[in-house]
């Protein structure tokens, strides 16, 4: 059954450019100067100072309408089951960064406190995050390798090895801070654009493959070092296959234990979480119960199984990061920086548009760089947001960071007073719960796929970036993302899609000729179209695909014809009777008393106007143009540098040489207002040739050219 459908009529004049502005008078308006924004970014009023505060502690926003009866229930039980996530991946990632898991509590803690006052997103549960871990954790062991001496670092003097490892990894985190709290203030909190949803996919995928290898020595019970650089994932296989046969059983049974159930009950979770007041949090349950197994049954003593061993109880007090580590250290931490604002940007994104509130990209880099400077004071390690853990906190009720802080209230506790219980926990069972956690990024393989069917282009960049990752480590995987990510920028616009547009019958519709069956068009005229902007490196293809669309080649037809001119000069000065009987002297006519043209002038307009589709001698050929009209459509075209403009200025005298009328339509004001200040229009281009709309040009064209379907087009009924 056909849908009926509105219909309008519209009866107005065919537009240019030029009589549109005739008769419809333009505003225009002063621009502002640099200094004009300077003054009026420096100028402090009352109002300016209370958007400035209210932006710099988002608190004070959501603080202001806080329902006390209504959402503190739930931020409360949100809190504590978050909390119990958060101790437990917070002491699980800790082995991903090289330290000792009660740092992952610290982590959990301290960045949390400052996020509470400063971020934006109500939802996000801020702590250690795996891929942040394990890049944190390549710069540790490439500081202080597991195997041989340390770097020369002055502040490693009488440290330990673990002592060493600590102070690297603050150091690196109050370096990220730094770098994170310096684009917030300098407003750059858009260069997350820059990573691509499918970039981030491949990259996380490929991290999740080096956590899951890094985690492998904990879940066997081997001892193996740690190996930073290219091809690092492959040299740490091949060390664990070598020691394959010295598995501890205990180790592996109990982690293949809490695998299995932690996986089958977070499934429950997800399938019956409208049903579930809270979801069941059995990450802490069965660290609970392997606690109590291992410290009941002696495993590190009876089975040679590795525990955590003493917890650091308390805080220690503040301390300065090493400015040698800085030094050492920063092109790893300007990465770890982008990528851990990146997660917690597009997370909280996800949930601010759930939840109908806006979040600010930059005040979010200002809140995560104080927090982790904050928290690298007291040792704390790169915090950013975990998935799942963000995930309880706003599906078990929370709606705003008092959860966050409760959760980190709870590792406070754990801490300061319930450490030593923690203390005969098996590290298999750590890496077990580490591995588990990261079925969501692993089963990111699943875009593959979808990236086949629906876009090719962007599945090269997931499956380069991932790659890329794996194979020669994050930091370096993560540059090889952006580069593959940026030549597929660059080859979009450099080789876009051009098309030959057609008229849709009845209507002013101009559509791909390729893709309908019932067109209209008119003979003599093509409509060009490149979805793309005109620049330097895409004006050669530009003008390579106008030549095939139109099927000629405008300066060889124009040589031809210069060259045909010489010829029929000549033999009308020799008097050639054929050339005489055929009627050429009356069928042209001259401007100028030239003499014959040299090579130089072959590219020159010809002063002469014959009708070149007639019949000429039969020893001048010259290729036939069966066009009257080109029309450039310029909708899609965003932007014009000087190189695109003097290649469009000299493509369209070409054509305009060779007597073919071109019209620009649908130009965007401000590439015409630039056309205008760079001193493109001269006598053979007009402005008389743009128009606002393809169907504006068209009826033009038609009109211009309404007899021409009856004796043909130039000097008609002439005959060489």
């Amino acid at each position: 059954m056909a849908t009926l459908r509105k219909q309008y009529a519209v009866a107005r004049p065919v537009y240019s450019e030029d009589s549109f502005a005739d008769d419809h008078e333009k505003i225009y308006r002063v621009r502002k100067t640099t200094w004009d924004h300077v003054k009026q970014y420096l100028i402090c009023d009352s109002k300016r100072a209370k958007n400035a505060v209210l932006s710099l502690l988002p608190i004070i926003g959501w603080m202001r309408i806080y329902r006390v009866k209504e959402w503190l229930p739930g931020d409360v039980v949100s809190g504590i089951s978050t909390g119990l996530v958060a101790i437990m991946q917070g002491l699980a990632f800790s082995l991903l960064a090289e330290l000792p898991p009660s740092y992952g509590l610290y982590t959990a803690f301290f960045p949390m406190l400052i996020y509470f006052f400063l971020g934006t997103s109500r939802h996000i549960s801020v702590g250690a995050f795996p891929v942040l871990s394990l890049m944190l954790g390549a710069v540790v062991i490439r500081l202080v390798p597991d195997e041989g001496s340390p770097a020369n670092i002055t502040a490693f003097e009488g440290l330990n090895k673990t002592e060493q490892r600590v102070l690297v990894a603050y150091s690196v985190t109050f370096l990220v801070g730094i770098f994170q709290l310096a684009m917030g203030v300098l407003q750059v909190g858009f260069i997350v654009v820059y990573l691509s949803d499918t970039l981030v996919s491949g990259f996380t995928t490929a991290a999740a493959i080096h956590i899951v290898v890094s985690q492998l020595k904990f879940v066997l019970g081997l001892t193996v070092p740690g190996i930073n650089g290219p091809l690092a994932i492959i040299y740490t296989l091949e060390k664990i296959f070598v020691q394959i046969t010295s598995t501890n059983i205990c180790d592996l049974v109990m982690s293949i234990v809490i695998m299995v159930v932690v996986f089958i009950v977070k499934e429950l979770n997800d399938r019956y979480k409208t049903k579930l007041p809270v979801p069941i949090p059995i990450e802490a349950i069965m660290t609970v119960i392997a606690c109590g197994v291992s410290y009941g049954f002696t495993f590190e003593t009876r089975y040679n199984v590795t525990v955590i061993g003493t917890m650091v109880k308390g805080y220690e007090s503040p301390t300065a990061p090493d400015i040698e580590v800085f030094q050492m250290s920063a092109a790893e931490a300007f990465p770890i920086a982008i990528v851990g604002f990146a997660v917690a940007f597009s997370v909280a994104k996800v949930y601010a548009i759930k939840h109908n509130y806006t979040i600010d990209g930059s005040q979010e880099l200002i809140a995560f760089g104080i927090s982790n400077i904050f928290g690298a004071s007291f040792r704390s390690f790169a915090a950013s947001t975990a998935l799942s853990r963000t995930a309880v906190q706003e599906s078990s009720g929370g709606k705003t960071q008092i959860a966050g802080l409760i959760s980190a209230l709870m590792t406070m506790i754990v801490t300061v007073a319930l450490g030593f219980l923690l203390e005969p926990l098996p590290t298999s069972v750590l890496g077990a719960l580490v591995i588990v956690n990261l079925k969501g990024m692993l089963m990111q393989f699943r875009e593959i796929p979808y990236l086949w069917r629906r876009d090719k282009t962007e599945l090269v960049v997931w499956v380069g970036t991932c790659l890329g990752a794996i194979l020669l480590g994050l930091d370096y995987g993560l540059a090889v993302g952006l580069g593959v990510e940026l030549i597929t920028v660059v080859f979009r616009t450099q080789f876009p899609r051009c098309s030959v547009l057609a008229n849709i019958p009845g209507t002013d519709l101009y559509r791909d000729r390729k893709d309908y069956h019932h067109i209209f068009e008119p003979n003599g005229v093509k409509i060009f179209r490149i979805p793309s902007p005109i620049f330097f490196a895409n004006i050669e293809f530009f003008r390579e695909k106008l030549v095939e669309a139109v099927g000629f080649n405008p300066l060889r037809v124009l040589r031809k014809r210069n060259k045909a001119l010489r010829k029929i000069k000549k033999l009308l000065q020799e008097k050639d009777d054929d050339i005489t009987g055929k009627g050429t002297r009356g069928l042209y006519r001259q401007k100028t008393d030239e003499s014959s043209m040299n090579e130089e002038e072959l590219d020159r307009p010809t002063n002469l106007r014959i009708d070149w589709n007639s019949e000429l001698p039969d020893n001048i050929s010259v290729p036939r143009v069966n066009l009257h009209s080109l029309i450039l459509d310029f909708s899609a075209v965003s932007f014009l540098d000087i190189s695109a403009q003097k290649g469009l200025k000299t493509t369209i005298k070409e054509f305009i040489r060779v007597d073919v009328e071109v019209y620009i339509v649908s130009c965007d004001v401000y590439i015409r207002e630039n056309l205008h200040s760079c001193m493109f229009f001269d006598d053979e281009i007009l402005t008389s040739m743009f128009f606002p709309t393809l169907h504006d040009a068209m009826l033009h064209v038609l009109e211009k050219h309404k007899t021409d379907r009856t004796r043909g087009w130039v000097l008609a009924g002439s005959r060489l």
